[in-house]
């Protein structure tokens, strides 16, 4: 219950900022000032990310990973009260930037951007200690269905939550809708501090420093070329899928032509009752043999539905085809996680998630950058267009020559232990 509520409470967070920073402004310069003002959003959380990604690793690799999990989830119950605090009081001042002539954020706007930055770090500080604790308690042969039940639940709650902070927004406030991610943060931190579970780290060697740590994952990762290669393919898609919905509370204000807060809630939980539903359907496909192949497939699939996105405009095709985003997104992310908690030693494993998610978010800040000025030249629809055939034509490119990816595999086993089939 704990990790699922963890990974729901973001998305509550994101829904009321999206929808917050497309209507601080004016219609008139919502294409323009928004645009930039939603690209900074994400902008603002992605360095600091960046640096939480890779420390989070070696620390889950050398410290009780329950302790970890309370100490960051208490700095996200914080984060959401300064969230709170910040929209109650609302200061009214702008402040002039630079770049786009006239171009402007006001204040109270200004000051989400660090609290967005400190749960989006916290966050991320959470999933290596969650992910490789999944490790210590089930074989590898169970390994896709606990994911599934894990991600899918909280991809569940994050649909529910979500589509009553779109109702909430519509009738209420901002403030009331963060209430529902205080509440699930805070419930989290009560679940963790019950929890009755050693887990701490199984290591075969002495600890080393942070760095040295840090190092000896990356290492690690360039020896698994199927692993790294994953690690390339997010990369190169979480920087296109950037361009696209950095800007996806434009594309429905601005393309959909649909301003209520219940419609931002209710797309973003279609993407999450996708993802819901990609970890369980996957979970029950035999898929430990054919990972690879697998994920080269689904990632064709993740770019012809954002170019379905930029090819409709009615919400009611754009609804079904992010939950098949999402679907595919949870089914990839499913297998991920299952072949490194099979293939990876337990000393090792923190250290190759928060290594993954070093390159995964690495070209994100200049997918947000890049999506934030191209919506100014071939606006929204453009940007998802470009998006989705670039992840189309990287699929193909990887199925050609993407030899470990195509191979990457390994043997389904009932206790939990690890060993590789593909290296």
């Amino acid at each position: 219950m704990a990790g699922a509520l963890q990974l729901a409470a973001p998305s509550v967070v994101l829904v009321v900022l999206l929808y917050s920073v497309t209507l601080a402004y004016p219609a008139n310069e919502r294409m323009t000032y928004g645009a930039l003002s939603l690209a900074l959003l994400g902008l603002s959380a992605t360095f600091p990310t960046l640096f939480a990604a890779f420390f989070s690793g070696p620390l889950a690799d050398r410290y009780d990973r329950g302790v970890l999990m309370r100490a960051v989830n208490l700095a996200s119950v914080l984060a959401t009260v300064a969230l709170v605090a910040d929209l109650i009081y609302a200061p009214a001042t702008h402040i002039a930037m630079p770049g786009l002539a006239g171009f402007y954020i006001p204040l109270w706007l200004l000051l989400l951007y660090p609290a967005w930055a400190a749960i989006a770090v916290t966050t991320t500080m959470f999933r290596p200690p969650y992910n490789t604790s999944v490790a210590h308690l089930v074989g590898t042969r169970d390994l896709g269905l606990a994911n599934g039940a894990i991600y899918a639940s909280a991809a569940g709650a994050s649909t529910a939550v979500t589509i009553a902070a779109g109702v909430l927004l519509t009738v209420g406030s901002a403030v009331y809708a963060l209430g529902i991610a205080f509440v699930l943060f805070f419930v989290t931190q009560v679940a963790l501090v019950l929890v009755d579970v050693d887990l701490s780290v199984r290591r075969r060697t002495r600890p080393h420093s942070v760095w040295r740590e840090a190092r000896a994952g990356y290492a690690f990762l360039l020896r698994r070329r199927g692993l790294l290669q994953i690690t390339v393919l997010a990369l190169f898609v979480n920087l296109f899928a950037a361009i696209a919905l950095v800007e996806l509370g434009l594309y429905i204000a601005t393309w959909l032509g649909l301003l209520s807060g219940f419609w931002y809630g209710t797309m973003i939980a279609a993407s999450t009752s996708g993802v819901a539903a990609g970890f369980l359907a996957i979970s029950h496909i035999r898929f430990e043999h054919r990972a690879g192949r697998l994920i080269i497939f689904l990632t064709f699939l993740l770019g012809a539905s954002l170019l379905g996105l930029g090819l409709v405009r009615s919400i009611w095709f754009a609804l079904p085809i992010y939950f098949v985003y999402g679907m595919v997104s949870g089914m990839i992310v499913n297998i991920f996680l299952s072949v490194v908690q099979a293939t990876v030693p337990d000393e090792m494993m923190g250290r190759v998630f928060s290594a993954d998610e070093v390159g995964s978010y690495a070209l994100i800040p200049l997918g947000q950058v890049v999506g934030g000025v191209l919506v100014l030249v071939v606006h929204v629809q453009g940007s998802f267009l470009l998006a989705g055939g670039a992840i189309l034509g990287f699929a193909v490119l990887m199925f050609v020559s993407f030899t470990s990816l195509r191979r990457l595999g390994y043997e389904a086993r009932a206790s939990p232990e690890t060993e590789a089939l593909t290296h």
